[in-house]
């Protein structure tokens, strides 16, 4: 391939404007979370995105303040109950998620450390999990990347299809939401299928994903200690360490709601607040898939992604369809 072919294609002059009106029509009450990830990844794609870096900057600064806003609209109490159920099945789930993964980049040839971040992605919390783990493995920037943009596409695909497979199988709001946060990746797309399938899923699914988030610190320091004794040195570009403060925030939002009755109301005008922002958020996330991040998946990486995401998925959706998984 000649360096032409590598270099990105200019962005078209309308990239910008469209960008700037679909960032403010993301906001109106009637556009859908489907709709504004769409509408991003329409104008990326086909126009270009001259704002690649200022777009990323801004889903990361806007989509913690969504989820603390979301804390809210929701009870402690309920929140309590869901975080603690189950810790012993979410300690088994992650750990097999991990070793399948790792063990569907043996077989596919994968690079060992990007294989192992795809892993890490499906099972907790994708990108943010992705960005704890690379630094403490030591991983190099391209594999960073790789599993990123695998987790990436993973997601918009998620967000656009489990919805219409919940109503398909007539999963009712709890078992959707649960079913969203075992088997979706990043808390964007989560919060963005619970959104567009109603209240309480929105609830669950948010409160399952941010407990099953809190894994991401005792796994990141069992990575840590595997690699430390094969990695002396750290990579170069190894991505920074990126705290999930926005939990403590959503678990303190939540508590003062519940204990101060006087805030009630104003909550739910916050935690509505904070769904437009999710939207705006997803409408960011779908404006910076480009391509040269689908060409920098290939084939291998993508594919042990999708069987992975696909195994879980599918595994996740029985349990809760039986009802042998529940949120108690």
């Amino acid at each position: 391939m000649s360096e032409a072919a590598t270099l990105p294609r200019p962005a078209s002059s309308l990239a910008t404007p469209l960008l700037i009106l679909g960032a403010v029509l993301a906001l109106a009450p009637f556009v859908s979370a489907a709709e504004a990830l769409l509408a991003g990844m329409a104008i990326s794609l086909i126009f270009g995105n001259p704002k690649q870096e200022l777009t990323r900057t801004w889903t990361h600064r806007i989509l913690p303040l969504a989820v603390v806003g979301l804390g809210a609209g929701m009870n402690l109490r309920t929140v309590a109950r869901v975080g603690l159920h189950g810790l012993g099945i979410t300690a088994m789930s992650l750990t097999f998620v991990i070793l399948l993964g790792l063990w569907l980049a043996r077989i596919f040839k994968v690079d060992r450390d990007a294989g192992l971040l795809i892993a890490v992605g499906t099972a907790i919390c994708g990108g943010a999990a992705i960005a704890a783990v690379a630094p403490v493995m030591r991983a190099r920037g391209h594999q960073v990347s790789v599993a990123l943009a695998t987790v990436f596409m993973l997601n918009a695909i998620a967000l656009l299809i489990f919805p219409p497979i919940g109503h398909f199988f007539h999963l009712g709001q709890t078992s959707f939401g649960l079913w969203a946060a075992l088997a979706i990746h990043d808390t964007s797309s989560v919060v963005g299928a619970g959104l567009a399938y109603g209240k309480h899923a929105l609830e669950v699914a948010t409160t399952v994903k941010l407990a099953r988030a809190l894994w991401i610190v005792p796994v990141t320091m069992g990575v840590g200690m595997i690699h430390a004794r094969n990695n002396k040195e750290a990579a170069a570009d190894a991505m920074p360490v990126k705290k999930p403060w926005f939990i403590a925030g959503f678990l303190a939002m939540a508590a003062l709601v519940t204990w101060v009755p006087a805030l009630h109301n104003a909550g739910h005008l916050v935690a509505l607040g904070a769904n437009h922002a999710l939207v705006l958020t997803l409408f960011l996330i779908g404006a910076g898939l480009s391509r040269e991040a689908l060409r920098t998946v290939g084939f291998r990486p993508f594919l042990q992604g999708l069987i992975l995401w696909l195994i879980v998925a599918s595994l996740g959706l029985t349990l809760v369809k039986t009802g042998i998984l529940t949120v108690g």
